[in-house]
Parts: C-alpha cells; structure tokens; sequence
C-alpha cells in the first residue's frame, strides 16, 4: 500500500486495520490486554469481561490474513467496539477520535480490574525463593559481572547493556516461578523481536555470594542458549529463512540481582528492557488470570525472520563507524575534550564525558543528548537508564575517583571500548623563573600520572570483557621542543610519549595505545586562560588591549601562531579531535599502536627524528 506515491513500506499491521469500517482505529499492546490474551482462558474472560463488546480471536500472525479476520468479525458482530487478539493485543473502533481514545483507557481499565481481583499478591510468581543483598552489594555484583558478561554476549558483535533492578523486576528473578516461566519466552510478538524467543535464566543463590560460582553458571547458561538458539533455528528454518541471527541472548535475569539487556545501542538495549518489563507484567497478569502461555516455537520463529521483518532489517541504515562502541572522554568539560566528545558522538560511539568539572562534563553531555536525542525505550535503573552521553567528575590524580567514575560508565553501559585522555595542566614559572617543588609535583601528578591511573584502571574493564580497545592520550609537541618558561610541562610532556610506547607494550595484544600532540591550541583550551595569553601576548611583541574581550586576545594569539606553522593555519580543538577519532577507530588505524601523532601545523622543530 502506498499513500500519496509515498515510498515508504506501509506497516504490517495496514490491512488489520485498512479492513475495519470505522474512521478510527487503536491498535495497542498494553500489559493488561496482552495478559489477556495470553492466558490459557483468554476466551473465556474476553466474553466475561466485555460481553459482546469486545471479542476473541485465537492467534493468527500480523497481515493481510488478520486483516480479513477482523473484517469478518465486524461484519458478524456489528455491535462489537473492539477485539482482543490471541497472544497479541487489544484493537478497538469509533468514528469519532477522541471516543475512541477514550474507549481504548475504558478496555484497557476493565482488563487491568479483572487482574487487580486475582491480584496472587505475596503468592505472585509462586512466591518468594530468594532474598536480594543490599542495594551496595548488588551494585557491586554488578560491577564485577558486567564487563565479563558483556565480552561473552559481544562475541559476534559488541552489544551495549541496561541494568534493571527495581523491586518489581526483582520479585520476578527472585521468584519460585521465575524459571519455568522465563523458559517459556514472552509471548506478544513486538515483545520477542527485541528479546529474543527467552531470556537467559541462570539458577544462581544470592545467598551464598559467590562470584565465581555465577560466572561459572553464567559461562554454562550462555553456551546451552546458543545451542538451543541454534536448535530452534535449524528445527524451525524454512527454505527461504534468512541466515541465523546471533545466538546470544539479549536478556539475562539473575535471581538477587536483577536482569540486564544487550542491544546494539543504548537506545536499544533500553528497549529491550522495557520489553522484557513489560513481559514480566504479562505473564504476572496472565498468572493471575488463569495460567500463561506462549506461543509455539514454530509461530515465533516465523515472527522472528519473517521475510517482511528481514527486509525491514535490510532497510536500516548502515551503522556509523564508532557504533556499539562506549568511549571515556576525560577532559571532556571544555577545549580539545569537549571538541572530541562531539566528533566521536557523530560517529556513533555512546560518550561518558568526564572532568574534574562535573558541572562542566554534565553541561557537554547534555549537548550531546540534545544533539542526538535521548532515544526510546523508559528502563534502566539509575543511570543506567541515561542516553547515549553521560558526565561524570572524576580527579585522575586520585585512583579511588577514577575506579568510582569507570564503575559507573560499567552500569551505565555494561562496559567500555575506549579511553581518550585530554585532561592537562600547564603551571608556568613564578617571578623569579622558577617552579616550585609542589607545582612540578602538581604537574607531573596531572600530565604523566593521571593517564596511567586512567589507563591501569581501565585495563581492568578492558582484560575482564576479552575486546580490543583503544587508548588515546594527549602529549604535545613541546616534549620534542625545548625552550624557555615551560620546563615543567615540557619534561612531564616528553614523559607522557615515553608513557605511551610503556603502554602500547604494556597492554598488547588487547589494546591499542596512541597519542595525539597538539602545539598551540588557544581556541577554548582551559589551559589559555585570559592572564596566560596576555602574557603570551607580550612576551612575543604583539599589540594588545586589556579592554579586549577574551575571544578577540585569542584569536591575536592564535594567528600568531599560525604564522610559524609550515601550512600557515591555526589549530583548533577540531583538529585534534579528528585525530583522536581516527586514533580510536579500529577500522582506521587497526595496526597503529605506541605511535605519537602531530597536529601541529607543521612545526619543524617538532619533526620527529
């Protein structure tokens, strides 16, 4: 069907409700219906609920076929207002719009009531079989299994998680019913198309606490769902099914802790979430109605690689290069950070923006999320319920607040793929042309220690996921170029490349580790603040004004610089940030590690030798 020589597929559902004579038609998948069309006596209740308003139709799938369905039930039941749909949902008419809105809160209601009477309260789900720990060990549960979970679910392609762990999510996984019910997937097919035909179920005790013991679970749990994966694929394939998908789930439910959801992107993962909440809901309601049940395997697969839905896969853009990638941008508050932050955002990756400035890394996360929009799907608990930005603060010179700021980026995303340090100090002589003993220390700690710390920390996440990352520190050309005035910043700078060829060795073959040397970017850099140009300014000669704004003193530098510079231009954070962007991205430089990159200009007496 096309509309107005529209080129756009029209919906699968444009016959179901093409063939229903009324001007308007509601077709929604709220708990409460779907729980009643997912019960064993779904029939049964739709004619005791609604009488002959709204009546049952068994399963049939999504088309043209549904669509003639409902036009022989109008035509049979003239009368009737709706439809509930057999393990799928509610579909309702008016000729008037917002009567029929109104209609579908009424339907919507009376199914909500006849579950709220047969409410099984504390005897939901079975009861209870395990007790969740405190919100602080499950957190830290958390964190321990996030990265190494995330490597295995990755193995065809990164995914990125949501971590829900409210008190209702955690009923159901700490709940005697939990896995009979988990094993029989969700039912309502917009459902499974995000989490698959089930979840992972792992039978671990919270009680005992052992970490080990679940990632032994885990290990176990994730090679049977593969080969059953592959089980219902061979079982269910038709001649013309597209190729098998990737096999590994995209929920994990774990009792005391609660579930998490793996999806390509942020949005995605917090889809997935929602969807599985929402099946949790369903089969509580469907329980409480009379017993769930779910579609059979054979119907669900043919869901799942449905031609119609493959060729919707197919019209997908192609992923931008930093997709399913998470990137820690320290220094992201202002200058060549914030410039990075934005470059790799426009790529694709999810960017964690982090200063020791928290209001200043929140102000360039909220930039992005604006830019980019928050995306879909209401789970996730905490920040892990965020966008695809975050800001965090964190002071790289203290390991205790760089793990506390990786461990959340961990439950915000389930891990991450790379680092990318701008965060620097420039601390210039007093009047006598000295530095003294706490700022050389100060400088040090900030320019040649804090990407180690960073660095070290990171490694962790990175050696628990098992998938190659890339490291990305900022030096500058002044480690090559001796001169006057910056001696401390100028050896914590030549310190900071011979950091780099460390860690390349360090952290091979897992981690790539590069740098970008900058040389003179004025242009928004926390490390020109107003008194450091005017004394530039002065100490090379060049007219100024103090009335001057702080842009126009700038820009007088910046071109000055220039001027010395092989290509004549000035170097902006741009410029840097497209270097880091290339440095991170494995299909640009996936064999370059230990390597200092210039971005300079073209400084001479930078050249490497």
């Amino acid at each position: 069907c096309t509309f107005n020589l529209n080129p756009r597929p029209s919906s699968i559902d444009t016959p179901l409700h093409g063939f229903v004579p009324a001007r308007h038609v509601d077709h929604t998948h709220p708990n409460a219906a779907i729980s009643l069309a997912a019960c064993a006596k779904g029939k049964e209740l739709t004619k005791e609920i609604y009488g002959d308003e709204v009546i049952w139709t068994e399963w049939q799938r999504p088309g043209f076929d549904l669509g003639l369905i409902l036009e022989k039930l109008c035509k049979d039941h003239p009368k009737a207002k709706g439809a509930i749909m057999g393990q799928h949902g509610l579909i309702n008419w008016h000729e008037d719009d917002k009567k029929c809105y109104e209609l579908t809160l009424e339907l919507v209601g009376r199914a909500a009531e006849a579950i709220a009477k047969k409410d099984r309260v504390e005897k939901t789900f079975g009861g209870e079989k395990y007790k969740s720990p405190g919100e602080k060990e499950r957190r830290a549960l958390w964190l321990s299994i996030l990265p190494w979970l995330r490597g295995k679910v990755s193995a065809q392609q990164r995914m990125i998680g949501t971590v829900q762990e409210d008190a209702t999510i955690l009923r159901f996984v700490n709940s005697k019913d939990a896995p009979r019910l988990a094993e029989m997937g969700t039912s309502c097919p917009d459902h499974f198309l995000r989490t698959k035909i089930k979840p992972l179920y792992v039978a671990w005790d919270p009680a005992k606490g052992d970490l080990d013991n679940l990632r032994s679970l885990l290990e176990e749990g994730l090679e049977g769902y593969r080969a059953d994966y592959k089980k219902y694929y061979e079982k269910c394939k038709r001649k013309d099914s597209p190729a098998m998908r990737d096999p590994n789930p995209t929920v994990v439910l774990i009792p005391g802790l609660g579930m998490v959801a793996w999806g390509k992107s942020k949005s995605e993962s917090r889809v997935t979430a929602e969807f599985y909440n929402c099946a949790v809901e369903v089969m509580r309601g469907a329980e409480a109605l009379g017993g769930y049940i779910n579609l059979p395997q054979q119907e669900a697969f043919d869901i799942e690689y449905w031609q119609l839905e493959e060729a919707k896969l197919r019209r997908m853009p192609p992923e931008q290069e930093l997709a399913r990638q998470v990137v820690a941008v320290v220094g992201a508050g202002s200058g060549i950070g914030k410039e990075t932050a934005h470059r790799i955002a426009k790529e694709g990756a999810s960017v964690i923006c982090v200063d020791l400035n928290e209001k200043a890394a929140q102000e360039t996360s909220a930039e992005l999320v604006k830019k980019l929009g928050e995306g879909i799907g209401v789970a996730g608990t905490g920040i892990s319920g965020c966008g695809p930005a975050i800001g965090l603060g964190a002071n790289i010179v203290d390991r205790k607040s760089v793990s506390e700021m990786l461990g959340q980026a961990v439950y915000a995303y389930g891990g991450i793929d790379g680092v990318v340090v701008t965060a620097g100090i420039f601390v210039p002589p007093d009047l006598e042309g000295r530095i003294p003993d706490e700022k050389w220390a100060q400088t040090f700690a900030i320019n040649v220690t804090g990407s180690y710390v960073v660095a070290d920390e990171a490694n962790k996440i990175f050696k628990a996921q098992g998938l190659t990352a890339s490291l990305v520190l900022t030096t500058s050309v002044n480690a090559v170029v001796a001169k006057k005035g910056s001696l401390a910043y100028d050896t914590s700078k030549a310190a900071a490349n011979h950091l780099v060829r460390e860690l390349a060795i360090e952290l091979s073959p897992l981690v790539r580790v590069n740098a970008v040397a900058p040389a003179t970017v004025v242009q928004g850099s926390a490390m020109f603040p107003r008194d450091r140009v005017m004394a530039s300014l002065a100490k090379y000669k060049i007219p100024f004004s103090e009335k001057e704004g702080d842009e126009e003193l700038r820009t007088r530098l910046a071109e000055f610089y220039a001027k010395r510079t092989l290509t004549q231009s000035p170097i902006t954070p741009a410029d840097q940030a497209e270097a880091a962007f290339l440095l991170l991205s494995a299909k640009r430089f996936p064999r370059t590690t230990g390597q200092v990159i210039h971005v300079d200009g073209g400084l001479a007496d930078g050249f490497l030798r």
